[in-house]
Formats: C-alpha cells, structure tokens, sequence
C-alpha cells in the first residue's frame, strides 16, 4: 500500500481549543485513516511552518485526497499538504526504468 506524509497547520481557533482544552488528536485521526482502509504509522508535533507531520499507508491516491477532504472539512486547519512517499525499493525500479533513457536539455 502506498504511503503519505501529510504536513498540516493549524488555525488560531484550533490552537485556542488546545490551550482551552487539551487533548490527544492522534485516535480521531488513526480512526480516520483506518476507516478509509489505511494504515496509520505516526503522528508528531513540530515547529515551523506546520504544526503535525503524519504517516499513513492508504489504499490509493484518491483515498489520500478523499483523506484530505474529510480532515479540512471541519475547518480547524489553515494549511494541509500530502506528500506520496516511495519506498528504496520503488525508486531503486524508477532508477532501473530511467537507465538508459536520453533526455536532451532545451536548446538555448
């Protein structure tokens, strides 16, 4: 099954929420991936532009979209990129497919 690190930030709103009351999201968000018929590995709090990083492996691309969809629903999240991860064996093959393969540059 494919995996997807899913970046996200925050709204201030939500943040405020956290402070007012605090609380784990991580199983609202595994019951999440598992009902989409995925498989959460991790999620964990950083600094910088966004505030969780998550690992999922999700059936599909479509599932991480339709993953996407549900959780910026509620509207307590201001940014939310996924990011398709490949294993070392999957670019190992993409190196396998692209030896030998000539690209010429644009002409300038």
């Amino acid at each position: 099954m494919p995996r997807y690190l899913v970046q996200a930030a925050y709204t201030s709103a939500a943040a405020a929420a956290f402070v007012n009351n605090p609380q784990d999201r991580v199983a609202g968000v595994r019951a999440v991936v598992e009902k989409m018929g995925g498989t959460f590995e991790s999620m964990d709090y950083c600094l910088g532009e966004f505030d969780l990083v998550a690992i999922a492996s999700l059936p599909d691309d479509v599932t991480a979209a339709a993953l996407a969809l549900a959780v910026n629903a509620p509207g307590h999240i201001k940014s939310y990129k996924t990011t398709r991860l490949m294993s070392s064996q999957e670019f190992l093959a993409a190196q396998q497919k692209a030896h030998g393969v000539a690209y010429q540059a644009p002409k300038s």
